[in-house]
């Protein structure tokens, strides 16, 4: 069950389970077992959407139950575009998967904080990726850095697909 971020203040935003993927990582022993992928995204450059997807499959094609990796790479992609379209500057996507879970956090530097929102009917389609991030993630959120943020989602390996 998600349910909002703790504290609600400024630097709690999105929603979270209250167990996340990261605190079921924080385990020596499981830290050992994680994968990681770490990919720098050029400024502006939607190239980095197909290419961040493709290396996410290859990293998640053992992982999770049928349909996990697919919502991963959809959520992945959303993250991703938004960095590179309403940021003019370079991101950082890092996803790790380990035994209990993904998560995956594109980071850009940038302080404007995101906003889920409700589309219209008669709208074009963007704006609505934090709206499935926020429907299909199981924990996701906003975490503020001293120059930008973090966007992040967590998905747990075992959970039934969406």
């Amino acid at each position: 069950m998600k349910r909002q971020a703790r504290g609600g203040g400024p630097t709690a935003f999105g929603a979270f389970s209250a167990g996340t993927v990261q605190d079921a990582a924080d385990g020596a022993t499981e830290q050992a077992q994680a994968q990681h992928l770490r990919r720098r995204l050029g400024r502006a450059d939607l190239r980095a959407v197909p290419e961040a997807r493709r290396e996410l499959r290859h990293l998640l094609r053992d992982w999770g139950r049928p349909g996990r990796a697919e919502i991963a790479e959809l959520l992945t992609s959303e993250l991703v575009t938004n960095a590179i379209v309403h940021t003019d500057h370079e991101a950082v996507l890092t996803a790790t998967v380990g035994p209990h879970g993904l998560r995956v956090e594109v980071r850009d530097y940038v302080s404007r904080r995101p906003r889920p929102r409700v589309a219209e009917p008669d709208e074009n389609t963007h704006g609505r990726g934090l709206v499935l991030v926020e429907s299909l993630a199981d924990a996701w959120g906003v975490r503020p850095h001293e120059v930008g943020k973090s966007v992040w989602f967590e998905l747990e390996a075992d959970a039934d697909a969406a």
